[in-house]
Order: C-alpha cells, then sequence, then structure tokens
C-alpha cells in the first residue's frame, strides 16, 4: 500500500489545477463530515479566531479550502518551475522587499499556514538566494518527490535542526533570503507559550531569534488561493515590527499571524492541532 503513495501523487501531478482543486474540496468535505475530532478541533479554532462561531458555509468553504491546499501539492512539486510559477496571477507588495533590499536588509520570511504557503519560496527563490527550514515528511517515500519540488532556483533547504539553524544565520549575515513557517508546532525546548487569538500555543522561538539579527527584516507572506486558476501573492512588513525580549518578538510575531490570517480566514489551516503540548515540554500557564 505504501508503494502506491508515489504513484499516487506523481498520477495525481499530471491533472490539471483546476481538476487537483475540484478533487480536493470534495476529499476535504469528505474528511470533514466523516471525522468528528477533525471537525470539532475546526470549528473550535475558527470560533476561536473569528471570535464567534462560524457558519455552516463557513466552515465547509475551510474544509474545501484545506482539501484543495493539499492536492495542488503535487502540481507544484511536479511541473516545471515556470509552468507553476504562470500561475502567481497578482504579486502585491514586492516593492517592499525591493525597498529593504536596496537598504542592505536580509529577509525573513514568514509564510503561515494560509492559502498555498508552498508558491511562496519558489516565487522569492526566483528573485534572491533563500535557506527554508525542512522538516522530512513522516511518509518517507514522497521525500525525493518533495526536495525536488522545493529545491528549484536558488532554493536551499537547512535541516530542523541546530545545524540548519545556523545555515539560516549565515544566510542572514550574507544577506539573503530566510522561510518559515511560524505558526508550526515546535518539539520540546524549541518554543514558548504565546497567545494564539486568546489561547496559550506553544510557538517557536526561532522566527523571533532570525529577527534580531542586526539586518534582518521581518516580511509577512501569504498567496490567496483563486480556485482552478492559481494565486495572488501578498506581501506585508508587519505592522508591529518584533523587538524587545524574546518573549516580546514572539507575541508580536503571533500577533502579526493573527492579523494575516483574519484577511483570508477560510483558507487557514484550522484543522491544524495548533494548540497541542509537545512531548515532555511544560503545559500552558493556566488561563
Amino acid at each position: 500500500m505504501k508503494k502506491l503513495i508515489p504513484l499516487l501523487f506523481r498520477w495525481l501531478g499530471r491533472l490539471s489545477l483546476r481538476k487537483l482543486h475540484w478533487l480536493g474540496a470534495t476529499a476535504g468535505l469528505l474528511v470533514l463530515y466523516a471525522s468528528a475530532s477533525y471537525r470539532q478541533r475546526l470549528i473550535a479554532n475558527m470560533t476561536r479566531g473569528l471570535g464567534r462561531p462560524p457558519q455552516a458555509a463557513e466552515i465547509r468553504r475551510t474544509a474545501a479550502e484545506t482539501g484543495r491546499m493539499m492536492f495542488e501539492l503535487p502540481y507544484i512539486w511536479q511541473r516545471p518551475l515556470a509552468r507553476v510559477l504562470g500561475h502567481v496571477l497578482a504579486v502585491e507588495g514586492w516593492d517592499k522587499v525591493e525597498a529593504l533590499r536596496a537598504e542592505g536588509k536580509a529577509i525573513v520570511a514568514l509564510t503561515p499556514h494560509l492559502g498555498c504557503f508552498e508558491i511562496i519560496s519558489l516565487y522569492i527563490g526566483e528573485r534572491m538566494p533563500m535557506t527554508v527550514l525542512y522538516r522530512p515528511p513522516k511518509q518517507a517515500m514522497i521525500e525525493p518527490i518533495l526536495r525536488a519540488g522545493r529545491e528549484q532556483g536558488s532554493i536551499r533547504l537547512a535541516p530542523a535542526d541546530l545545524s540548519g539553524v545556523r545555515r539560516l544565520i549565515k544566510a542572514l549575515r550574507q544577506g539573503e533570503a530566510t522561510g518559515l513557517l511560524p505558526d508550526q508546532a515546535p518539539g520540546k525546548g524549541e518554543g514558548l507559550w504565546s497567545p494564539f487569538f486568546g489561547k496559550p500555543a506553544y510557538t517557536m522561538t526561532l522566527a523571533a531569534r532570525l529577527s534580531e539579527v542586526s539586518n534582518a527584516a521581518v516580511v509577512l507572506f501569504w498567496a490567496e488561493r483563486v480556485v482552478g486558476k492559481g494565486w495572488c501573492i501578498h506581501v506585508e512588513t508587519p505592522d508591529e515590527a518584533p523587538s524587545g525580549t524574546l518573549e516580546e518578538r514572539v507575541h508580536s510575531i503571533n500577533r502579526n499571524i493573527e492579523t494575516l490570517i483574519l484577511k483570508c480566514p477560510t483558507q487557514y489551516l484550522w484543522g491544524y492541532n495548533r494548540y497541542k503540548t509537545p512531548a515532555g515540554a511544560e503545559p500552558p500557564p493556566a488561563q
């Protein structure tokens, strides 16, 4: 059965983006109705994020978009880079990146699980050297496909360990770009508890540490999905630039990510178990 996964992945990569988005939406809705635990977590996280219970249409739309997020990966990772980037329909705010680079700044690109986050590094990597933190997938058989899809243009993958952190810092000191998913739940010792939509979430400290590098500038990216057609990339500088202690920087980054998510909430990965306690980590503070 496991050997069929790479074959299925390669077959899906031959389909059009429109067909993959349709299949993804169908799969997302099936999971929503089939898994009570997933449905409950999605609704609970949406309620916390929106500040109100989501409407039934919002729940269905979110589940469908999550499915599309997963099913567009075979296309992105296996098609020629030029063809994939040809689906970038518009880019809003890239001038902010150019202005920062003109000032000699290195870019800390933060991309939450919002819209099509995989397209962001490919777009940036076509325009400047970029080092991206990389954690191997649980399904080892698709790792060659994943690595080939992500290591394109001038992108370099850094392992999610101390050596990878050193490579990220080195890249920033050389004036290059680095990329992270700041809402990825870290392992024990790699994060601290920080409010995320009003509830403590174990949050990585790495993004905050990179923001402390002297010539680094934090820039927020997200790619809005246009169903069946592609993506519109949005580039924003933080409303609240990370500063102060490490803990204050972590809190600041979470607040900025919250603001970003609420611009297109149905394309966020609300079903992700963002509030889990890593094995061996201290429990969250009492609320």
